[in-house]
């Protein structure tokens, strides 16, 4: 017994508040709408109907539908010829033409630095130097074994000539000549290795000027006058990099591998490089080499372009976006990328006839970025084509062409004191109407029932609108609590190549 009551005043009180919501929804049901920006764009099947349905408000009918009955405002742009590039994009980084850690090749102390960080350095410029007294006394060293050899071999060769007398005399042997031809021979070595110690004494006391091997700029110096420098030092003194020219290295998908040498057999090809924003052309260079390999792991293949550099644009290190032109399409028809749609069947364009109503006319597109699209059928030059407002449109549909793209596109709904939304030609509202109001379902306030649609105009009792006639548009099919603008942005169309 004790449960029976239970369950029924648990019916009891769902129904309570199920009654409560429903007296009251009128006061939360127009914030909750306005904060989710609730739409309801009218079918077209229902506009026929607007007048028979426009006052079934009277006794808690349902709410009618504010519909659009002129001419849908779009923009539109022709159809035209124009020559196409063809671009493959890749992603990859600037590297300097030359890159050198400038290392002493010698040990000794450094006596004099000749660079500003960050200077540019011509080839063969000093940048550092190195104390040469130990190398200097070297080379004197090597001068005077030459002179000492040269000395001795001087004085074998006067005794050889007078042995080879005293043979000729018979007053000496053979093998006195041939042990002197011997000295000769070995004083004659022993000059040419003196030539070669003075040759490596004269280098390594060159080594002790450090000079630029290319032209280039400096970075940051790691070593002050004073330190002791070798060889085997890492850091070396400091780095020079070429940067004007300089390199970029990118990556593009093997499958574009085929295509690129098939471009690279007619001649050089151009790459461009790009700004962070992807439309600034930062400079533009040219195809240097395209990799041997393809990296399995990716499925990539790098190529390597190089850029004049001229303004320094382009840094070492920076990661960068390149596209390379591999062919031009010549006298091609295009339009707006934002004029293609997508559908179940296809792409779809819709064409503006000469009375002003659309067809939709499906399309091959060959070609497609971001603000061109290249068709290849369907379209011919000269047509009109709808670029934004296809919310509203469908096959017959009227528009009305217009220049602002404001009018083309969804208005936010303006709210009365109670923040309420307020139908855009509301007289009663004081709403200054648009040709693209947007429609969305109105609701009853105290039992009344709302204004007709776009179908007929209903009246504040809940009756059907006067004699079945359709309303006009943004005057009539706006109740008290008015409608908020529909969404007219179209798909985002994606990028062939």
């Amino acid at each position: 017994m004790a449960r029976t009551f239970r369950v029924v005043v648990w019916l009891a009180v769902i129904g309570a508040v199920g009654y409560g919501a429903y007296a009251t929804r009128d006061r939360w049901l127009g914030p909750a709408e306005k904060l989710l920006g609730y739409q309801n764009a009218a079918a077209p099947g229902d506009q026929a109907q607007g007048g028979r349905r426009g006052g079934q408000g009277q006794g808690g009918g349902r709410r009618s539908m504010s519909q659009f009955s002129g001419p849908v405002p779009v923009l539109a742009a022709d159809a035209t010829t124009a020559d196409v590039p063809v671009y493959i994009n890749g992603v990859g980084s600037v590297k300097a033409l030359n890159t050198v850690t400038v290392r002493a090749q010698v040990s000794g102390r450094i006596v004099a630095i000749n660079f500003v960080e960050g200077q540019d350095i011509k080839k063969g410029d000093v940048i550092a130097r190195i104390d040469d007294s130990v190398y200097k006394a070297q080379l004197d060293q090597a001068i005077a074994k030459k002179a000492q050899d040269e000395a001795l071999l001087a004085g074998a060769q006067r005794d050889l000539v007078r042995y080879q007398l005293m043979v000729k005399s018979a007053s000496g042997t053979q093998q006195q000549v041939d042990t002197q031809t011997s000295l000769v021979a070995q004083y004659t070595a022993q000059v040419q290795v003196d030539v070669a110690a003075i040759e490596s004494a004269q280098a390594t006391l060159d080594y002790t000027t450090i000079r630029a091997a290319f032209d280039g700029r400096t970075g940051i110096r790691n070593v002050d006058v004073g330190n002791l420098v070798s060889s085997s030092d890492a850091t070396g003194i400091v780095t020079l990099s070429q940067i004007k020219p300089i390199s970029v290295l990118f990556s593009i998908p093997q499958q574009q591998l085929a295509r690129i040498n098939a471009a690279s057999a007619a001649g050089t090809l151009a790459v461009q490089a790009m700004g962070n924003d992807g439309e600034t052309v930062v400079d533009n260079g040219s195809l240097g080499v395209v990799d041997n390999q393809i990296d399995p792991t990716t499925g990539t293949v790098k190529l390597k372009a190089n850029f004049p550099n001229d303004k320094l644009a382009l840094w070492p290190g920076a990661f960068v976006n390149a596209r390379l032109l591999v062919e031009t399409l010549k006298g091609v028809t295009v339009i707006p990328s934002g004029a293609v749609q997508r559908g179940p069947n296809g792409t779809f364009v819709y064409i503006i006839g000469q009375d002003q109503s659309v067809a939709m006319k499906s399309v091959k597109v060959r070609q497609q970025d971001d603000t061109l699209a290249v068709i290849a059928d369907g379209v011919a030059p000269g047509d009109k084509v709808v670029t934004t407002g296809f919310a509203r449109l469908q096959n017959g549909s009227k528009v009305q062409i217009s220049t602002n793209p404001d009018q083309a596109s969804p208005a936010a709904p303006s709210t009365d004191s109670n923040a309420q939304p307020v139908a855009e030609n509301d007289p009663q509202n004081g709403g200054a109407g648009t040709a693209n109001a947007s429609e969305r379902p109105h609701r009853r306030h105290n039992g009344q029932g709302g204004q007709g649609g776009q179908g007929g105009a209903g009246s504040h009792n809940g009756h059907p609108g006067q004699d079945g006639q359709p309303a006009a548009a943004g005057t009539e099919g706006a109740d008290k609590s008015g409608g908020s603008a529909s969404n007219n942005s179209s798909a985002t169309p994606t990028q062939q190549q």
